[in-house]
């Protein structure tokens, strides 16, 4: 078995909570606040409910779901619900330097498990924490394939990961459950979201699954092929696995600090297009009916999402013209402007047919160091505008505020939750790390009378 994937399993299983920067562990808890905001707006969600019905009909105890009425099921089921609930808004945050959306695939193993195994929020945290390691530098070691999605790949290695610290395991036990792991690996793709198939969110929630399942199958015994997860990331599901990206810094260099969250309820790749246009509103603040034609040029893999005729509010995330049309008629593009009903407005369905979405191969030369979009809109009158964004707000080169994260959270908790409710659950993320148990947590939220 490889030595990289060995160090790494030993770092996750052996590294102790006081060895994590204060730094670190407090950008963890946003990034916790943040993702479970996003999992308990996407449970209102028609399918995920309709999933969650039938998925908790036959019963099973231990784990929380986060879901109007909190209902309680098995652990494995609860991190499904979980992750499937958190991948369906696109709103979950991500790497800046990985294609890898960790949180939102590991922390439902993380939050089940510790539940189930009675854990306190400090090794809830710390499980998040080095679940994303793991998530990250597989992710990064992996050389995916083109239209490969990140969902139910090297995310879900890290929801394994959680799950194994939460459970004990020893460092030989860690690598048994990541190679286990990579059995369990998933084949999700991104024309899933251009065609609106929810499906690829399922992935998310395996990833979830996976976590809680693969550790009890290394302690049952269950054996694993030495090289399993290179094999899988060089040959089965990848393209390539350089095994010098899994250690590269490892305990100096945290990569749950090196995320970015997202207030746009759409796909990353077209948000320095929304950027630009969004200045353009800014600066001229002209009236929607004086707008006749906007036009973008991207990147090559933004370019591919220009489809004018969304089918449904998913594949609408992934639809540039979409997004552009609800940020003029709306004023944003957070969660409401991702609805059914926002995808069927006859107005912004007669706007997205005027927004024309192609590549400039010269957009493309500096990607990823860039992800650039350029805008021009043309007025009725004649009048053009252009702008030009080389990154998207929200990056490394201009992240969103604390506050706006927090906002984010209150916003999302209250599609579930009463004011007061958003307001005791948020408090008791801020002090995750003195909780003597998860479920303390989860008592906050069946308290909430609004629920």
């Amino acid at each position: 078995m490889g030595q990289a994937i060995e160090e790494l399993a030993r770092f996750v299983a052996e590294t102790p909570w006081e060895t994590i920067p204060g730094a670190v562990r407090e950008h963890a808890k946003l990034v916790l606040l943040d993702t479970l905001g996003v999992m308990m707006a996407g449970s209102v969600q028609p399918e995920v409910a309709g999933v969650r019905e039938r998925l908790t009909a036959t019963g099973g105890r231990g784990a929380t779901v986060y879901a109007p009425g909190w209902p309680a099921t098995d652990p494995r089921t609860a991190a499904l619900l979980n992750g499937l609930a958190g991948r369906s808004i696109e709103l979950c945050e991500g790497h800046r330097y990985v294609s890898c959306q960790a949180a939102v695939q590991v922390l439902p193993t993380a939050l089940a498990s510790a539940e189930w195994l009675e854990r306190s929020g400090r090794d809830t945290l710390a499980a998040l924490i080095f679940g994303y390691e793991v998530a990250v530098r597989l992710g990064a070691a992996m050389t995916a394939r083109p239209i490969a999605h990140q969902n139910g790949q090297a995310p879900l290695l890290g929801a394994v990961a959680a799950g194994a610290r939460l459970r004990g395991l020893t460092g030989d036990q860690m690598s048994s459950a990541l190679r286990i792991g990579a059995i369990l690996v998933l084949t999700p793709s991104y024309t899933n979201a251009v065609a609106g198939a929810t499906a690829l969110n399922v992935a998310g929630g395996m990833s979830g699954f996976a976590g809680a399942l693969a550790p009890e199958l290394a302690l049952a015994g269950v054996a694993a092929q030495p090289n399993a997860i290179e094999e899988a990331f060089a040959h089965l599901v990848g393209d390539g696995f350089r095994p010098e990206a899994v250690t590269e810094q490892l305990g100096d260099r945290w990569e749950i600090a090196r995320n970015y969250f997202r207030l746009r309820a759409c796909c990353n790749p077209i948000y320095a297009a929304l950027d630009a246009l969004e200045d353009i509103l800014a600066e001229h603040r002209p009236r929607p009916e004086s707008i006749e034609r906007i036009d973008v040029a991207t990147y090559r893999f933004a370019a591919n999402m220009r489809e004018p005729e969304p089918a449904n509010y998913f594949a609408a995330k992934y639809s540039l013209p979409h997004a552009a049309a609800a940020l003029v008629l709306r004023g944003n593009v957070g969660y409401h402007a991702f609805t059914e009903d926002a995808v069927r407005d006859p107005a912004i369905a007669a706007l997205r047919r005027r927004v024309v979405v192609r590549e400039d191969p010269a957009l493309s030369v500096d990607v990823p160091r860039i992800k650039p979009a350029r805008v021009t809109v043309t007025f009725t009158d004649g009048r053009q505008v252009t702008r030009l964004r080389e990154t998207a707000r929200g990056d490394f080169a201009d992240p969103y505020g604390e506050d706006e994260i927090r906002a984010k959270f209150r916003e999302l908790a209250g599609l579930v939750l009463s004011p007061a409710g958003v307001a005791r659950l948020e408090a008791q993320i801020d002090r995750l790390d003195e909780l003597p148990r998860l479920r303390d947590l989860v008592g906050a939220l069946r308290d909430d009378p609004g629920a």
